[in-house]
């Protein structure tokens, strides 16, 4: 396996980026004992990244298995965080949304360029569990429809085995 996939079964690497607000915000699969969920996306802003990040936003709001104790939820792009800023502000966005501008942590990750090498990066959700450890991932940088409910079959999986 290589890229994103090659991360399946393995502790999830942690990473330090700047949140939308500038302050630098840790990420430490496993630290905090729930699932973990870091969706990465193209662009803050485009059409597809916003119905993502939005359906991630709703889920958080009206979904048991999204709230904040039973899994943290962190967006991850390649755009710098004035832009970040303006996109959660807009969107009402309830989660982290960070800002990869050298693209470390999706190298990190695995994640590369997507659509055909046309966007930043690819669109790709990792889902973690409670011990640190990359379940799944998917990709789909045209489907960004299919990542909120790639989640939330695995969170009833995760919850099945606690």
């Amino acid at each position: 396996m290589s890229g994103y996939k090659a991360l399946i079964g393995k502790a999830a690497p942690p990473f330090k980026l700047k949140n939308y607000d500038g302050n630098d915000y840790d990420v430490k699969p496993g630290e905090k004992g729930i699932p973990l969920v870091i969706f990465f996306y193209p662009q803050a802003g485009s059409f597809g990244c916003t119905r993502q990040a939005c359906q991630f936003r709703d889920a958080v709001a009206e979904k048991m298995n999204f709230s904040a104790d039973k899994v943290e939820i962190i967006g991850v792009s390649p755009d710098p965080v004035d832009k970040q800023e303006a996109f959660v502000t807009k969107e009402k966005l309830t989660y982290p949304v960070l800002s990869d501008v050298s693209k470390s942590v999706a190298g990190l990750y695995g994640v590369g360029r997507g659509m055909w090498g046309i966007a930043a990066i690819a669109r790709v959700t990792f889902v973690i569990d409670k011990k640190g450890i990359v379940r799944d991932a998917f990709e789909g940088t045209m489907n960004f429809g299919a990542h909120a409910t790639f989640v939330e079959k695995w969170l009833e999986t995760l919850k099945s085995e606690a």
